[in-house]
């Protein structure tokens, strides 16, 4: 059976039949079957729907045969069409590496001004195609599993962990691992359930959740502090020297992997810096820290060359200014990870939001999402 799909999409791949689809190509006779059939590109099916809390939805999906499979603690970047629009954004894959049937789930958290997020939580139906990406990110475990592991999350920070945890079950993982939750609420807490019942389940598993409300208890309270990380590893001893520290005697520290909002992300990744402890910290961000352009860097203009528009520049990033600009461009994550925005400048100087630093380019690919123009720039767009 797979030697007769390889020689049928050797066919279909063939000049001739190429040829002959022109111009809208096989792909687009394919997908009037089946619209996951696709020759190269990944398309999912969304098979469940699941409402988990309030502000969130968790999807199961089937991805076709085009998917390679991912690593714990990657994201894809997925496509949404909405209004007839496709729009893109980057999003953890929450279930074990090791699922048989290749399938795959993704949790979304609607906020305020998530277009896509609020979209898949309201509308997500099963049958629902969306397109995707190949996994990307390196937020993963190494292949040498550590044999101690604290995980920290908060929000829907909770989606890479769960993968990690997910997998590491299904290996049959010993070692002691402590997930450690971040939520206003008990009913805020994504996978709350399974989270407790894999913790029922395996004996060197520690669930800890945090509730930031005080009217809910939960073994924690409060936002993260000292306290909280001695909690979460509670066979820590002080430094033999007598120093204030947290860290084992023996230096046998877990590795901690971290995901959620960025005050969390900041708290923790601060201790860990005064405690000496950075170099077992691994982090993933779902949020942009911006450094504050400068307001020199509002002046000019931003010239769109293709569109052959331009606008007083705002100040804003190259992306906010297409926008507004009433253009189109292509677009991801928004915090400068995946790459979908990239765009040629032909001239100019940028300031990276991410770094905060200022230098000239010309002729370069940069990534509009992170890119404040700083005078006059002209655009590939």
């Amino acid at each position: 059976m797979t030697a007769t799909l390889r020689g049928v999409r050797r066919l279909l791949g063939s000049p001739v039949v190429q040829a002959l689809a022109a111009p809208h190509g096989v792909d687009r006779y394919l997908e009037l079957v089946n619209p996951r059939w696709s020759l190269r590109d990944i398309r999912a099916e969304i098979t469940d729907v699941r409402r988990g809390t309030a502000d969130s939805v968790t999807l199961g999906l089937a991805p076709n045969g085009n998917w390679l499979g991912f690593r714990a603690g990657q994201y894809a970047r997925f496509g949404v069409e909405i209004g007839g629009v496709r729009r893109t954004r980057c999003f953890s894959i929450a279930s074990s590496q090791h699922r048989r049937d290749r399938r795959i789930e993704i949790t979304v958290k609607a906020t305020a001004e998530g277009t896509v997020s609020r979209h898949l939580r309201d509308h997500a139906r099963p049958g629902t195609v969306l397109a995707m990406s190949q996994a990307e990110g390196e937020f993963v475990l190494p292949e040498q599993r550590p044999q101690r592991l604290l995980m920290i999350s908060g929000g829907s920070g909770v989606t890479p962990l769960m993968s990690m945890l997910r997998t590491l079950c299904d290996e049959g993982h010993r070692g002691p691992i402590t997930f450690l939750h971040y939520a206003r609420a008990e009913h805020d807490l994504i996978y709350r359930d399974e989270l407790v019942a894999l913790a029922a389940a395996h004996p060197n598993v520690r669930l800890l959740r945090a509730y930031t409300r005080p009217d809910h208890v939960g073994e924690l309270s409060g936002r993260f502090r000292r306290e909280h990380l001695l909690a979460a590893a509670p066979d820590r001893a002080d430094r033999a020297d007598g120093a204030d520290r947290v860290h084992r005697a023996d230096g046998a520290d877990p590795h901690t992997y971290l995901c959620g909002p960025e005050p969390l992300m900041d708290a923790v990744r601060e201790h860990y810096e005064v405690e000496g402890m950075a170099d077992r910290l691994h982090a993933e961000r779902f949020t942009l820290a911006r450094y504050a352009p400068s307001a020199g860097d509002a002046t000019g203009r931003v010239h769109f060359a293709e569109a052959g528009t331009s606008v007083d520049n705002s100040g804003a990033t190259l992306l906010e200014q297409a926008e507004r600009a009433g253009l189109r461009p292509l677009y991801g994550c928004r915090m400068g990870v995946c790459m979908t925005c990239s765009r040629r400048v032909e001239a100019g100087t940028l300031r990276d939001l991410r770094t905060g630093a200022v230098h000239p380019v010309e002729d370069a690919e940069a990534q509009l999402c992170v890119s404040v123009p700083v005078g006059d720039v002209t655009v590939a767009l």
